[in-house]
């Protein structure tokens, strides 16, 4: 099986949620789930963390910024990661 450029952003965020002892979820939508929710949702010594994944150039949508923006104004965290800010993860985590 071929991991997707995003997929593979999103296995290296997961690995250091666990390296760091993070709980995570991917969440499901559509059906009863909620739509624009991040692709990984965290917590880490009571932080509440929002992870969108993109690969390349991509950028999230208008809805996924809506929510990044509200978890944000919740007082979470909220976040966009891609191959070339992987590492930032960690600085959330710290």
């Amino acid at each position: 099986m071929v991991m997707t450029p995003e997929a593979k952003v999103k296995k290296k965020v997961v690995a250091i949620l666990k390296e760091a002892g993070a709980y995570y979820f991917y969440p499901v939508t559509g059906g009863y789930g909620h739509s624009g929710v991040p692709d990984i949702v965290a917590c880490y010594k009571g932080m509440f963390i929002g992870i969108e994944c993109k690969a390349g150039k991509n950028k999230p949508t208008p809805l996924q910024n809506k929510n990044l923006k509200a978890i944000a104004e919740a007082g979470g965290i909220a976040t966009v990661i891609n191959e070339d800010n992987i590492e930032d993860v960690k600085k959330y985590l710290g």
